[in-house]
């Protein structure tokens, strides 16, 4: 047996290995002491190996999904090792003292769960794959739950952005590859050739060409190929259901970066949680699949004005009409999640259940799309929607006339097809039924004629049914005219076999396989009429999240009274009434009222300079018109008593910085790699928010770096950008750029304390404040003291001499001096650094001083 575990276990490599053995996985050597200490299980010995016990812990078969859970979120791969073949086959096969044959038959990984207990209803489970060929860089990201496939052509400055917004819980790349650092599993090169990646495509989709599909690039094919190979990897040649793959083109959504999504916190807050995001605050959907849908769509905003106006003319739809509104989210909030049940089924894990919820839900889908017939105006994405949701008639009639009401999750138990639907199953089940009550006739009868009132007649796998009485009466069945066989003594009772039962048991358990095997042959029927139906079927599971989605931004715009956005073609961001819908609702919820406030970005006034006290709201204010612009171009209403914008193509935010230690960066590295990002890559249609940029390092070089950024963000960027500061003497920049406005959050002081208004004005603050906030904080009276008496001192020195910005004004702009630096060559130095003298003969020698004396 252990020779056998072994050689599973070379074949598992890095997995954790369940072994089948009767109704438990167990787990050896170091697979048991790591599973052990991760599950909270015990540790055990079985025999040994090589002269050393053999450690060992097991689970149950039938409570492993909870283990399996904790195992994949602790960061583990496992096998599973099941047995191929059944005892009597093994006896059969190879001797009486046959080991039974086992089987890796699938490796559970974080990326291809599709068990409804091992993911997250509200978030998709994305696998990727990491593909390079021909000098570019492309993903591969499938969600074996549902079946999506995508592929998304980059480079490798956009690899972690996309990576960003698809956050997947598994990457896979080459081994030979340059992105080992991001990948949580590698594999061998030749799984990511474009040609073979091309060729398993095809075979995938059993097509001859992909044109139908889009152009692919080589990366492309390499990425889906790699992914592929992958899944098919882990499945053990069940591949699971893969719709054809959609190819996101370059600019189609809002590029956003990883560091302005931690910032923004958009989907996940900065700790990781769900609580506290963007996506948390606006979702309102009823069903898993209409919250997936929705955190995709926040986290890439659309760039085709057409699409979300389409979006927007749907929640518009449903927020005018609140009845209709709730009918819907009232419908869907009672439908299965058909696509997931779907994607278990095309897996091969698919269970009566999950047959039994397609059959639900797509008989609501198409009550749905009856409805939705009947109505008028209609918006054009809705219409678009209602034929997706029929056609499935035949199915439904199908399932509904196979299946019982309330389909079980085991089908070995059988009782899953509905009475009625096949005569000669049904007759089957009369002959047991029969059987069943002949065996209870029995019982009575037996009690009756040995005047045991203890007898009873029980059934269990190895003896099937028996007789069994308690000891003390055994001596009356044990007489040889008894008419009973004995054949088994237990403490306590013992058990007998008799001839009228033989003949019972026999009707009954070959009625109870006969009919196991008709409902198992009709349960793979059912199957197949759901497969060859599964574009479709996904198609209406994507028709409901959509529904759902828009119905649920509808829900959310009419409870905050937000409004709906207006897309123009110029550069502008113009919002009245702007606010953070996060925050707003933790003001809401602590009594007291959040502040709105309006931002009018233009090409005359497209950059913003922000000064005021810390807690005065300014990194709000920053946020939350990124966060407007994130809702608008995902084709919702937002909280603001108006806003019309221009698309922005790119999203930047530096608000805020921590160190990494891991990769060796300080705060201030931080922050430096962020802006020298957006100054790279930010363009005219881009929209940036910037906050205390230069505050990690001395004042002078703080002030020096930010005026510079200021400067080439107007000259060289002109994008749309608000620009938080503490460093009041970049106000005087207002003199020199013409497309700079300079605003400030109001404070007041008042009988000595601080009120802080969180309202923006036009012009610079008057003064920081920064004193009176660390009298809110609870610093000492000594110690504030003392800084007021540092504060006038430095005032003082600052009067005299112009302040730290004196004689700025006499630079030129940022354009007249953005040449770059050109750095000394000492030729000299640089020949004789590439000398190997040691090499060189006496001749070469005297070449080398001609050739050096001649560069003199």
């Amino acid at each position: 047996m252990m020779q056998q575990y072994l050689a599973l276990k070379a074949e598992a490599d890095d997995c954790l290995l369940f072994y089948r053995m009767g109704d438990f996985f167990e787990l050896f050597h170091d697979d048991a002491k790591i599973a052990a200490a991760c599950l909270d299980i015990a540790l055990t010995a079985r025999g040994e190996h090589e002269g050393a016990k053999i450690p060992m812990c097991g689970v149950p078969v039938h409570s492993a999904e909870g283990y399996l859970a904790r195992l994949i979120k602790a960061g583990h791969r496992v096998a599973i090792a099941e047995q191929v073949e059944s005892p009597e086959e093994a006896k059969k096969a190879r001797g009486s003292k046959a080991l039974v044959a086992r089987a890796i038959v699938r490796v559970v990984t974080a990326g291809t769960l599709t068990e409804e207990a091992l993911l997250d209803a509200r978030a998709a489970n994305w696998c990727v794959a990491i593909g390079e060929a021909a000098g570019g860089v492309a993903i591969a990201a499938a969600d074996v739950s549902t079946g999506k496939f995508e592929v998304i052509e980059t480079d490798a400055a956009g690899l972690t952005a996309a990576l960003a917004r698809l956050q997947p819980v598994e990457v896979v790349a080459a081994d030979a590859g340059g992105f080992a650092e991001v990948a949580t599993c590698l594999r061998g090169r030749g799984d990511f050739d474009s040609s073979a990646g091309e060729a398993r495509l095809k075979a995938l989709h059993g097509v001859a060409t992909l044109d139908g599909f889009g152009q692919f690039s080589r990366a492309a094919l390499a990425a889906a190929g790699g992914l592929i190979a992958y899944l098919d990897h882990t499945a053990r040649g069940q591949l699971p259901f893969l719709r054809p793959p959609v190819c996101a083109a370059d600019g189609q959504c809002m590029a956003i970066d990883a560091a302005t999504r931690e910032s923004l916190e958009l989907t996940r807050t900065a700790a990781g949680a769900r609580a506290g995001s963007l996506l948390a605050e606006v979702d309102r959907t009823v069903t898993g699949a209409g919250a997936r849908l929705l955190a995709g769509d926040i986290a890439a905003p659309l760039m085709d004005r057409a699409a979300i106006e389409a979006r927007l003319a749907a929640v518009n739809w449903a927020h005018d009409d609140p009845g209709l509104r709730d009918e819907l989210r009232t419908t869907l909030r009672a439908l299965p999640d058909i696509g997931r049940a779907l994607g278990r089924i095309a897996a091969g894990r698919g269970s009566p259940r999950d047959l039994g919820q397609l059959r639900d839900g797509l008989g609501a889908a198409l009550a749905l799309g009856q409805r939705l017939d009947k109505l008028t105006a209609v918006p054009a994405l809705i219409a678009d929607l209602a034929p997706r949701l029929r056609g499935h008639g035949e199915l439904i009639d199908l399932l509904t006339r196979g299946l019982v009401p309330m389909p079980p999750i085991d089908a070995s138990a059988g009782g899953y097809v509905a009475s009625g639907f096949d005569a000669a199953l049904d007759a089957l089940r009369d002959t047991g039924a029969g059987g069943r009550r002949a065996i209870a006739a029995l019982e009575a009868e037996y009690r009756e004629r040995t005047g045991i009132a203890a007898l009873k007649i029980r059934h269990n796998g190895v003896l099937g049914y028996h007789v069994e009485v308690p000891a003390r009466s055994a001596d009356r069945l044990m007489a040889a005219d008894s008419g009973f066989t004995h054949r088994q003594t237990l403490a306590g009772v013992v058990r007998f076999n008799a001839p009228d039962l033989h003949e019972a048991a026999l009707k009954v358990t070959q009625a109870g396989a006969h009919a196991l095997a008709a409902e198992a042959a009709h349960l793979e029927a059912f199957t197949e009429a759901a497969l060859a139906n599964r574009e479709g079927i996904a198609a209406t599971a994507d028709a409901l999240a959509r529904i759902d989605a828009t119905t649920a931004l509808a829900e959310r715009a009419a409870e905050g009274g937000w409004s709906r956005p207006t897309l123009v073609d110029h550069s502008c961001l113009e919002i009245v009434g702007g606010r953070h819908p996060v925050v707003e609702s933790a003001v809401a919820k602590s009594g007291g009222r959040f502040v709105a406030n309006d931002c009018r970005l233009s090409e005359s006034s497209r950059l913003w300079l922000v000064t005021g006290p810390n807690m005065g709201g300014k990194s709000t204010f920053l946020r939350q018109n990124a966060l407007i612009v994130v809702l608008a171009q995902a084709g919702s209403f937002v909280p603001a008593t108006s806003a019309t914008l221009g698309l922005v193509d790119r999203l930047f935010s530096r608000v805020g910085a921590s160190d990494n230690l891991a990769r060796g960066r300080s705060t201030f590295m931080v922050e430096m790699v962020e802006t020298a990002a957006i100054l790279a890559q930010a363009t005219a249609r881009s929209f940036v928010i910037l906050d205390e940029v230069g505050r990690g390092t001395s004042t002078y070089d703080g002030l020096a770096i930010a005026w510079a950024v200021v400067e080439a963000i107007h000259e060289d960027n002109r994008c749309r950008c608000l620009f938080a500061t503490h460093y009041h003497e970049l106000t005087r920049l207002a003199e020199r750029c013409d497309a700079l406005s300079l605003h400030h959050v109001r404070a007041r002081e008042w009988k000595g304390d601080l009120v802080l208004l969180h309202e923006l004005a036009d012009g610079p603050a008057d003064r920081s404040y920064g004193i009176a906030v660390a009298r809110l904080a609870g610093l000492p009276p000594a110690t504030l003291q003392r800084a007021k008496a540092v504060l006038a001192k430095l005032e003082a020195g600052k009067a005299k001499t112009g302040g730290i910005a004196a004689g700025l004004d006499d630079l030129p702009l940022f354009a007249a001096v953005a040449q770059v630096e050109e750095t000394p060559v000492d030729t000299l130095r640089e020949v004789l650094g590439g000398m190997d003298v040691d090499a060189m003969s006496p001749r070469e020698a005297m070449e080398a001083l001609y050739r050096l004396k001649g560069l003199v």
